[in-house]
């Protein structure tokens, strides 16, 4: 690993002293990845669309790490210990207020929720026919958000 990064194996343990903290850096930085594409994606195209899109690229995430999920969860302590859960729950707020404030959403959903809903897509076997499974969430989280609809 450390010869494909260009960097000495002393180098490495330097900075990442087990396999696990090199594992959660990585996880850190995806997830700030995509906790800085939300407001991207808001500047270039309407919510519904935001929301689809942002959803699709959480759900390529997972199916991407589906073998790493255990390892970050136990690594966290179950979200206690992770720092990237408060921003990423308030990446999810944010879109979730910009469209109650614009009528597109229904108000008061609670962020958390969301992303309970979401985290099936990390749970989905990518062996057993995952990217379609995965492809197929997003939207019916997505239509039970918006406003009008029961």
């Amino acid at each position: 690993m450390a010869r494909r990064a260009g960097v000495g194996i002393g180098t490495l343990y330097r900075h990442f002293p087990t396999r696990e903290a090199l594992v959660l850096e990585l996880y850190r930085h995806d997830l700030q990845h995509l906790i800085d594409l939300a407001p991207e994606l808001r500047v270039a195209h309407p919510l519904l669309t935001v929301l689809r899109l942002w959803f699709d690229e959480v759900a390529r995430y997972g199916r991407l790490k589906s073998g790493v999920a255990e390892v970050v969860h136990a690594a966290t302590d179950a979200r206690r210990d992770d720092p990237s859960y408060g921003p990423f729950v308030g990446a999810i707020g944010v879109l979730l207020e910009a469209g109650a404030a614009d009528g597109t959403l229904k108000a008061g959903i609670d962020p958390q929720d969301v992303l309970l809903r979401l985290g099936a897509v990390w749970r989905i076997d990518p062996a057993r026919d995952g990217e379609a499974r995965a492809a197929r969430i997003p939207e019916p989280i997505v239509d039970g958000l918006r406003a009008g609809h029961e």
